[in-house]
């Protein structure tokens, strides 16, 4: 659900993730063939990722994949129309089996498929077990649908700043996350007073030593768009990977060349579920979020000390714009395609990236457990191969985060989220899979879970004020497990830019992760050992010391 309120003038608004779904007793945990983990019962499935062993007739042709499917379909006696299963009644009487297509074979090596009609849940989970059946495969699972993990404001800060380092207009006011964790002062006009900051991730301090030169971020979300306190280098360079119309907003199916955020309102009657869209009476239709030029901003795309707007993390490091959500969010096979190129791997049909990136930022997720061989798993574990880090939100349902997928794939730095206290935010996810928290924003005053919203209660970033398209640039609050990530992403950037900047080779993805976990500060106000977020919040400072250190 989204939820809005005013801090003087300012609308600030959070999105919550989607609560656990109910799983099928048979989908257990320990099954390597196929993953059910993100079925939800309130939904339907059209599209499934298979993937068939190599030296398989099915790997090598689609035509062989397509009637092992429908091969599978009969077996689990589906039938093409009506939406429920075949009988041998329906079959005496000229019922058609449910149709298969072949859409793509994706990076990582399985075949995406579509059904001609869309499925229960029920009639979903029959599907993917019968399809696990065949010997051929090595594992199969419904294309999920993700989503952004935060939704910005669309206003613009009031007053300017006095702090003069850097001199960026609404910094003082505004960014207490970029301070030490250190309890100064930090003054929030919504409140009429000053709070104490034990929350800031000590990003100040740390561009002593390094503002991210020479490191390449791939920030994987709704794309970015044009704002003239961004730093756009590689924003054509980057890639729409949505290759749905419904949910690139085009007009045909197909990927686009450069990053863009076109917008991903769902306010028109396309969206509605009747239509095929994602809008009904548990999903309201909503404007553009400009989520993905928020996190982008953060990572490092702002432009710092230039005497305008706010200031970003890496900001000496390049943000390769890689559009992955759009209208509806953003389906697993895109966005695995997206994390294979974003780190200089090829993907059939797509320019190879010019611009490898050394650390990827995801603020996106949903329920489902991920493993070593989902797709998103297989994905993230080429790109970590491949040399990049990649940092993903833990997600905002105040949930065990071994629930939500990508924040559970292995090799993942996994953030929580917390406030200016220090404090776990209300919604942010926990559990022993969290590497550590950032600030993502606690809402209302003192971190609380309800009360008065503060200004200090949200991060602050580059968004648009367009409703649908892109209208004109401006600020933003937004807090989420989405805001924590891009602080994290950036601090990865600093640290590897040090080492450059030192003439030493870049840090492995493991050696990043042990670092930001030695290196974190430990919570002014406890964590619960119930709700456990990692190692500690994050110390940018001291981690770039640490990773100038090693040798």
């Amino acid at each position: 659900m989204i939820q809005r309120s005013q801090v003087k003038l300012l609308a600030a608004s959070l999105l919550l993730a989607l609560s656990l779904p109910a799983v099928a007793a048979e989908d257990i945990s320990g099954n390597t063939r196929f993953d059910l983990s993100s079925v939800q019962e309130d939904a339907t499935y059209n599209r499934f990722i298979v993937v068939y062993r190599n030296g398989s007739t099915e790997h090598a042709s689609p035509n062989a994949a397509v009637q092992a499917v429908t091969a599978a379909a009969g077996k689990a006696k589906l039938m093409d129309q009506g939406g429920t299963s075949l009988s041998t009644n329906a079959l005496r009487s000229g019922g058609r089996m449910l149709g298969v297509n072949y859409d793509r074979k994706l990076a990582i090596g399985g075949d995406l498929v579509t059904t001609s009609r869309r499925l229960s849940a029920a009639e979903t989970r029959q599907f993917v077990q019968q399809i696990a059946a065949d010997p051929a495969v090595e594992f199969v699972q419904p294309d999920y649908m993700r989503h952004a993990l935060g939704k910005p404001v669309q206003a613009q800060p009031a007053g300017a700043a006095t702090f003069t380092t850097p001199n960026d207009t609404y910094y003082a006011g505004y960014q207490w996350d970029y301070l030490a964790a250190n309890g100064a002062a930090f003054s929030d006009a919504s409140l009429g007073t000053s709070v104490a900051n034990w929350g800031g991730a000590n990003i100040q301090q740390a561009w002593t030593l390094a503002d991210g030169t020479g490191i390449t971020i791939a920030s994987l979300d709704t794309g970015v768009t044009n704002h003239p306190d961004l730093d756009l280098t590689l924003a054509d360079a980057g890639y729409d990977f949505i290759s749905t119309a419904l949910v690139s907003g085009r007009a045909a199916d197909g990927r686009a060349a450069g990053g863009w955020d076109t917008g991903d309102w769902t306010t028109g009657s396309k969206y509605l579920a009747s239509n095929g869209g994602c809008v009904d009476s548990t999903h309201p239709a909503e404007n553009s979020s400009w989520h993905g030029t928020h996190v982008f901003g953060t990572a490092g795309g702002e432009k710092t000390n230039n005497s305008t707007g706010m200031v970003g993390t890496a900001f000496g490091a390049k943000v390769l714009p890689v559009r992955v959500l759009g209208h509806c969010g953003g389906y697993d096979s895109d966005i695995a395609d997206a994390i294979t190129w974003a780190s200089g791997g090829h993907v059939n049909g797509v320019p190879d990236n010019t611009h490898p990136a050394q650390v990827i930022s995801m603020s996106l997720g949903g329920s489902g457990t991920c493993t070593s061989s989902t797709i998103t798993g297989k994905a993230i574990s080429g790109a970590i191969s491949r040399g990049a880090t990649v940092v993903v939100a833990a997600g905002n349902s105040n949930a065990n985060v071994s629930g939500f997928s990508p924040a559970s794939c292995p090799g993942v730095v996994a953030v929580a989220a917390t406030g200016i206290t220090s404090r776990r935010a209300y919604y942010s996810n926990y559990g022993a899979g969290i590497t550590l928290a950032a600030p993502g924003g606690g809402v209302y005053a003192n971190d609380g879970s309800s009360g008065t919203q503060a200004t200090s209660g949200f991060i602050w970033s580059t968004i648009d004020s367009g409703t649908t398209s892109p209208s004109g640039s401006t600020y933003g609050g937004m807090a989420g497990t989405s805001q924590a990530t891009p602080h994290v992403a950036g601090a990865v950037a600093l640290m590897q830019s040090y080492r450059l900047a030192l003439g030493k080779a870049l840090l492995t993805s493991t050696q990043i992760t042990s670092l930001l976990k030695s290196s974190a500060t430990a919570p002014h106000v406890a964590a619960s050992r119930t709700k456990p977020i990692g190692a500690g919040i994050l110390n940018t400072y001291a981690a770039v010391q640490a990773a100038g250190a090693q040798p």
